[in-house]
């Protein structure tokens, strides 16, 4: 079993990032503050904490399961590429359901919640709600402008991509509706009145999976990306799977397409954004991009779609859009700016990253669209 004879801010890091937790959970998993974490990761390799807090960690690590000490292993060094031959697909899913519900709802929302993301351009709250599936992890997050998202991790373990496919279009079906009737409740709204989620993208976590390294294991990404390929939507009683030798001659021949945009960097990840989502898989967990870091970028660009796409529907209505001072086509001139331009303390895979899901979702014309719009409206 993996162990560390001394914890610096690192590697209380990496354990955080092999749990899958944010800040906030992993400082109440061990009992400690925000700010204590947040000192740990701060200080990185240079910061030693106390030995009782060196003994938190050494028993955080001994009761973690044995998928999170592979995780952190692999972080820690060695490479984290799926297995070849013979392991099975574990892939974490990640959903972004997005509503628009207008900035005073969200005020209010925010200011039951209490949980406000600091230093972030685009202002939010967040809170962890239940989900009926109980392996699901269901946070909803409130934006200033005006946009919750939910946002629904869920691990799977299917027999094949085609499988993983159509479970993806089916729970939709029923994870749509029911955040629309969770967010009714929550700004206690009437049974008639319409919450309808939209836009519904994944983001695919590849942690392993039977695929020879190379060519078979860049096509499994890709069609992860775009899961379309192996369902039947047309089909009567709902998504149906393709026949398995659909996939098994797509993985044998290679499977490309114009609307796919890759983002990794040879040796250190695979990465492929679609119009469905993103797939990606981290071999070197120093290097490569974090859950967090993906996560947060497509946070961003759902709310944004989402806000962009409130004022589309106004123009479409035959109305004059208008928005908070705050959120107004300054607002949207400037998340343009920073969702399409490098910044200096950016690595080149957060540029790549950034560069491809923005890319693949059409963003970049909506936020120029709705800005065009917004400035029109008050000319």
């Amino acid at each position: 079993m993996v162990t560390v004879q001394s914890w610096s801010g690192r590697e209380a890091r990496l354990l955080r990032a092999a749990m899958r937790m944010s800040i906030r959970d992993f400082a109440a998993h061990l009992g400690v503050s925000v700010r204590v974490i947040s000192k740990w990761e701060a200080g990185g390799e240079d910061y030693c904490p106390r030995p009782d807090s060196q003994a938190v960690l050494d028993t955080a690590l001994a009761r973690s399961t044995d998928e999170i000490r592979v995780r952190f292993a692999e972080a820690l060094g060695r490479p984290t590429a799926a297995a070849p031959g013979g392991s099975r697909i574990r892939v974490d899913s990640h959903k972004f359901l997005p509503v628009f519900i207008g900035a005073e709802q969200a005020r209010r929302l925010r200011a039951e919640m209490g949980d406000v993301a600091a230093g972030g351009w685009l202002e939010s709250s967040s809170a962890r709600l239940e989900h009926p599936d109980e392996q699901t992890v269901c946070t909803v997050h409130v934006y200033a402008c005006g946009v919750a998202v939910f946002h629904l991790m869920q691990p799977q373990v299917p027999e094949s991509l085609t499988e993983l496919a159509v479970w993806r279009y089916r729970s939709y079906a029923t994870d749509l509706p029911w955040a629309g009737a969770r967010l009714r409740n929550l700004l206690d709204l009437g049974p008639g009145t319409p919450v309808n989620p939209e836009y519904a993208l994944s983001l695919y976590w590849v942690t392993s999976g039977p695929w020879a390294v190379g060519a078979e294991f860049d096509t499994a990404l890709r069609l992860l990306s775009t899961p379309s390929v192996l369902v039947d939507r047309g089909a009567a009683t709902g998504p149906a799977p393709l026949q398995q030798s659909v996939e098994e001659t797509l993985l044998a021949t290679g499977f490309d397409h114009p609307d796919i945009v890759p983002f990794g960097v040879r040796g250190v990840s695979t990465g492929y954004a679609g119009w469905s989502g993103v797939a990606y898989a981290a071999h070197s967990g120093e290097r490569s991009l974090t859950v967090d870091e993906l996560v947060a970028c497509e946070l961003t660009v759902q709310t944004l779609w989402c806000f962009s796409r409130q004022i589309q529907k106004l123009v479409e209505d035959g109305q004059d859009p208008s928005t908070p001072d705050d959120f107004g086509w300054r607002f949207l001139r400037a998340a343009y700016s920073r969702l399409t331009t490098a910044r200096a303390q950016e690595t080149a895979q957060h540029v790549l990253m950034r560069e491809a899901i923005m890319k693949t979702s059409g963003l970049a014309e909506r936020l120029r669209a709705a800005q065009d719009a917004l400035r029109d409206s008050v000319s």
